[in-house]
């Protein structure tokens, strides 16, 4: 029998989900529940709740803005085209950098040119999976939520600049959790300010670990009184003006799903197979009316030789 797929291989970048599965801090736990079952009915079914943003999701404009930045009402999921799920993609490998750190466009620039043939004009219109290894720590805890290594305005400004289709991360968000409610206050009232292991806000640990001038992404006073005004205005002016938001809260978010382009959380599954290479990606969500994000099984289709040969993903527990 031929394969539509003939000398490709499909590599499934989705954890699974159950009734266990990792939950953001402040959503609830998905409930499955059996409302058949085969011994008594001869039919099993199943009932299933859960925020859209369950496992590997993709988030829609309307997540997080009322407008976009062309000025039309932000789309919710089943507004988005299936085309912008799906495409050409690369997956950078970034999992050298420290963990916790706040990924810059430099970054980005340095993994792209590590990769043999890619050039940055072919970056138009692509995919990009962002590699960290943060995948490899899905679990409810604070070591995956509030210590994972994100992106923010930097990378989102990479983004525009670049003119990519969308952009997926194997971590919690499509910004870095300081950037996020996780945080001591750039959400505002939604601002959880958690603590870290050393029972401490994640605010001194991180000042602690990397300095004032690095936590000042997050801050956005203490940004303006380090960097100045200007220095804020270039990185997270366009934020504020058109995300209508303290320019510190989800930058990347905003700059990404502003423009029109979808991103992927919680990237996973057997992801490493595919770091550092180039690849086809299908990632779409379902048909949600109004949607604000929606649960993926995202995929990729890649030469069988260029497949990086480590071992497969277990998940010891089935959904992490």
């Amino acid at each position: 029998m031929t394969s539509i797929f003939e000398g490709k291989v499909l590599i499934d970048l989705s954890h699974p989900i159950g009734s266990q599965s990792p939950q953001w801090p402040y959503f609830p736990q998905p409930e499955i529940t059996r409302a058949h079952g085969l011994a008594k009915s001869g039919v099993l079914t199943q009932f299933f709740k859960m925020p859209m943003h369950c496992g590997t999701h993709a988030d829609s404009p309307r997540h997080v803005i009322e407008t976009e930045f062309d000025g039309r009402r932000a789309r919710y999921t089943h507004e988005m085209e299936l085309e912008s799920y799906c495409g050409k993609a690369v997956c950078l490998d970034l999992s050298h950098l420290p963990q916790w750190s706040l990924i810059k466009a430099e970054d980005m620039d340095a993994a792209v040119e590590a990769i043999d043939g890619l050039e940055f004009a072919d970056l138009k219109d692509m995919i990009v999976i962002i590699y960290t290894g943060m995948c490899k720590l899905w679990d409810d805890s604070k070591q995956y939520y509030h210590y994972a290594t994100g992106v923010g305005a930097s990378v989102g400004h990479w983004c525009m600049k670049h003119d990519i289709k969308a952009l997926g991360v194997d971590q919690q968000a499509l910004d870095h959790p300081l950037h996020t409610s996780i945080g001591e206050k750039s959400a505002g009232r939604l601002s959880m300010n958690l603590e870290g292991y050393s029972g401490y806000p994640l605010k001194k640990e991180f000042i602690e670990k990397f300095g004032e001038a690095e936590y000042a992404h997050f801050d956005r006073d203490m940004y303006k009184e380090i960097h100045g005004e200007a220095a804020y205005k270039e990185l997270y002016g366009m934020v504020e003006e058109k995300g209508l938001s303290n320019g510190t809260w989800e930058p990347c978010h905003k700059l990404l799903l502003g423009n029109g382009k979808v991103g992927w959380e919680n990237v996973g599954g057997q992801v490493e197979k595919v770091k550092g290479r180039r690849f086809d990606i299908v990632g779409a969500p379902l048909n949600l009316y109004c949607g604000d994000g929606s649960m993926t099984r995202l995929m990729a289709v890649i030469d069988a030789d260029k497949v990086v040969d480590c071992p497969d993903r277990l998940y010891p527990y089935g959904d992490h």
